[in-house]
């Protein structure tokens, strides 16, 4: 049998590492601020655009026959399913892509100082 050589000495341990100096916050962040992305009037334009989206949704639906053996053509291909719909539910898309990119306006903030 052939014996595994004895380990040498072992290392001392690491010096601990120096801190780095505290980098300063941005201005949002000293006073631990909740910071959103949007503002108020970005999500009203967002609920009011998905409202939209839902409501086109529900003029598409329906046109269930009672007799399923007869097909109620004018029922299905409608103005309203086929035409109104599509156009609420893009319209409501492109309410909420302006939500997205809307701007939020700025707030007069004085940075406090310490």
């Amino acid at each position: 049998m052939s014996t595994l050589p004895k380990p040498t000495q072992t290392p001392p341990p690491a010096a601990p590492r120096p801190t780095p100096p505290q980098a300063k916050k941005p201005a949002n962040m000293q006073n631990r601020e909740l910071f959103f992305l949007f503002d108020k009037e970005n999500y009203m334009w967002m609920i009011g655009g998905m409202l939209l989206i839902f409501i086109g949704f529900m003029l598409m639906s329906g046109g269930k026959s009672p007799d399923p053996h007869k097909f109620n053509y004018d029922e299905i291909y409608s103005f309203r399913r086929i035409t109104l719909a599509p156009i609420i539910i893009l319209l409501g898309f492109a309410v909420e892509v302006y939500a997205i990119m809307k701007k939020p306006k700025e707030t007069a903030q004085t940075p406090q100082q310490a």
